[in-house]
C-alpha cells in the first residue's frame, strides 16, 4: 500500500516521461481523474482514459513530446505532503515560473488550478505544480 497515493501518480508520470513512454498507467481515484483533467485541459497530456480490468480500475495517461521528442512537462513536483500540507488563501497563491506553469488546487469548489481558484476567490491545499 501506498502512503501517498498522489505523489505515487506524480512519480510514474515523471518516471514514463523520462523513458519516452507513450503512455503510463496509474491506480484509479476521484482525486487522480480530476488531476489527470487538468493536465488535458492545460495541455500538458494528449488524453487520459479510466481502464476498467476486472475489479481493478486504471487511468491511462497518454504523454506529449515536442516534434523533437522532448517532453512538454519540464518539471511535475509534488507540494503538499501527507506530513506537511500547504494550504493558501486566494490572495495568496503562488504563481509558478511567473504565470508559466500550473499550480492544482483542491478547494471547497473541487479541484483546479491557481488561477482559476484566484478568479473564484477560494483557496485550498496545494497538491502539485508543473512546468
Amino acid at each position: 500500500m501506498v502512503s501517498d497515493p498522489i505523489a505515487d501518480m506524480l512519480t510514474r508520470v515523471r518516471n514514463a516521461l523520462t523513458a519516452r513512454h507513450p503512455k503510463v498507467d496509474v491506480p484509479s481515484s476521484n482525486l487522480k481523474m480530476e488531476i489527470a483533467r487538468i493536465l488535458k485541459e492545460e495541455g500538458y497530456i494528449l488524453n487520459y482514459k479510466l481502464v476498467e480490468e476486472g475489479a481493478a480500475k486504471t487511468i491511462r495517461i497518454y504523454l506529449k513530446y515536442t516534434p523533437a521528442n522532448q517532453p512538454v512537462i519540464t518539471r511535475l513536483e509534488r507540494v503538499s505532503k501527507p506530513g506537511c500540507r500547504h494550504y493558501a488563501d486566494s490572495g495568496s497563491i503562488p504563481k509558478v515560473l511567473g504565470g508559466l506553469g500550473v499550480n492544482i488546487l483542491t478547494t471547497s469548489r473541487g479541484v483546479m488550478t491557481g488561477s482559476e481558484a484566484r478568479k473564484a476567490g477560494v483557496g485550498g491545499e496545494i497538491l502539485c505544480q508543473l512546468w
